[in-house]
């Protein structure tokens, strides 16, 4: 068997577009099977051990899936309906919500096997953006968009800067965060004196619904996959042999 080329290997496992990983290649920052490859069109053996910057690159073999979460299910292992009930035919055994989507919150949740990731896509420090729609009891203000802007204090805590927008209709709202807090969403809209009566996660980082039916899943494609690690910093931390 002759094995998937060097570079078309790279990029499949989220290290970059193929011309970014082939200049990887050729400044001998990878092995393969313990020996500096330097040719991008190299035909890796099936099984060889991947190295970048003498990380090996095995850890990154993992499963994501993208599911268009209902309402009425839990994000739990332990109690139902579960979420995971949705995911037949993908290694449940093995998947870890990324964050939390309360029972009655629609929209996307992510499922990963690689923990790194988890901690980094969840993190406040990294912060990823996740996008809502909001539907409010009551239409929402230029005030609420300054306080949500400013970093609007809860029980204490400061929480980081959000963005609060909406087009005609202001009980129709999206907003923007940059972390994850139990409930934040609701708690933020009812330190305003407003209710939310419609939540639904539309994005997490670079990733969307897109055409996903309601309660599907599905596997991320090879450019998800790649957008996201870029996302939370791990390709360049790889080059610069930080991971």
């Amino acid at each position: 068997m002759k094995g998937e080329r060097l570079d078309r290997l790279l990029a499949r496992l989220g290290l970059g577009s193929r011309k970014e990983v082939a200049r990887v290649v050729r400044s001998g920052q990878v092995r393969v099977a313990g020996q500096v490859v330097r040719d991008p069109a190299f035909h890796v053996p099936p099984g060889a051990r991947l190295e970048v910057n003498g990380q090996p690159l095995a850890v990154r073999r993992h499963h994501h899936v993208l599911l268009h979460k209902p309402a009425g299910y839990v994000t739990s292992r332990k109690e139902g309906p579960s979420v995971f009930a949705l995911l037949e035919g993908f290694p449940t055994r093995d998947l870890s919500p990324v964050g939390r989507l309360d029972k009655d919150t629609e929209g996307l949740l992510l499922f990963t096997t690689d923990g790194e990731l988890l901690h980094r896509l969840t993190h406040p420090r990294h912060k990823v953006e996740k996008r809502y729609l909001v539907h409010l009891e009551h239409p929402a203000t230029g005030e609420d968009q300054k306080a949500f802007g400013e970093g609007l204090v809860l029980e204490g805590t400061r929480l980081l800067p959000a963005e609060l927008s909406w087009d005609q209709d202001p009980t129709r709202v999206e907003l923007v965060l940059r972390e994850g807090r139990f409930h934040q969403v609701k708690r933020m809209f009812q330190a305003r004196g407003n209710r939310v009566l419609y939540l639904k996660r539309l994005s997490l980082g670079p990733l969307t619904l897109g055409d996903l039916p309601v309660g599907q899943a599905r596997y991320l494609s090879p450019e998800e996959e790649e957008a996201l690690y870029r996302a939370v910093g791990i390709f360049t931390d790889l080059l610069r042999g930080r991971w």
